[in-house]
């Protein structure tokens, strides 16, 4: 039976990198929500192994060593509470999830760009006060104009979003697959319905 699973292995090593572990802080929520955090089933047992986290639930799969059979970590918790990140970063993909990924001019959503309020050559900044998400037609439709001049309209003004407020806004776009064992704790400070 081991030369067979061996063999399946090394024919199919894309079989295991499907087995992805949902890594929540001491205080069991996810280290970010979107991107989900997530590690590689080889990271959360090579982490298991060193205690430096507990596992909290498992896929039925297991892997082997020439020492011991494991079942593959579905749910890790940290031993150590990581402090998250006050400061957001200005980043483009930041910018867009403050956005909700969509433009802020018409609410298309898909191919986006992003479009500064106050033009720059008008004296505007690369600010989150100044920047937001819009399609390629709205953006090209605006080009160097003001608002007014365009006359266009924002869906809602531009600010700097705090830490909590994007992992919130993350929540709203979970990846393409979510295994049952992660429900749980994605959703755990949800309010239930009555």
């Amino acid at each position: 039976m081991d030369g067979d699973f061996r063999t399946e292995f090394v024919r199919e090593p894309a079989a295991l990198k499907q087995h992805p572990a949902l890594v929540l802080n001491a205080d069991y929520r996810p280290l970010s929500y979107y991107p989900l955090s997530l590690w590689p089933w080889q990271d959360a047992v090579k982490a298991a192994y060193l205690d430096r986290v507990d596992i909290v639930a498992e896929y039925d799969d297991i892997v082997r060593s020439p020492s011991m059979v494991i079942r593959i970590p579905s749910v890790v918790v940290l031993r150590d509470y990581v402090k998250p990140q006050k400061r957001v970063a200005f980043t483009r993909f930041n910018l867009f999830l403050r956005d909700e990924f969509q433009c802020q001019y018409c609410g298309a959503k898909g191919d986006l760009t992003f479009d500064h309020v106050v033009p720059r050559a008008s004296g505007g900044i690369t600010s989150w006060e100044n920047v937001v998400a819009a399609c390629s037609p709205c953006n090209l439709r605006k080009g160097s104009k003001s608002l007014r001049a365009a006359k266009m309209a924002l869906q809602k003004p531009p600010r700097a979003p705090g830490a909590e407020q994007l992992r919130n806004l993350g929540r709203k776009f979970p990846p393409n697959h979510l295994h049952e064992s992660w429900l749980d704790f994605l959703y755990w400070d949800a309010e239930l319905e009555a």
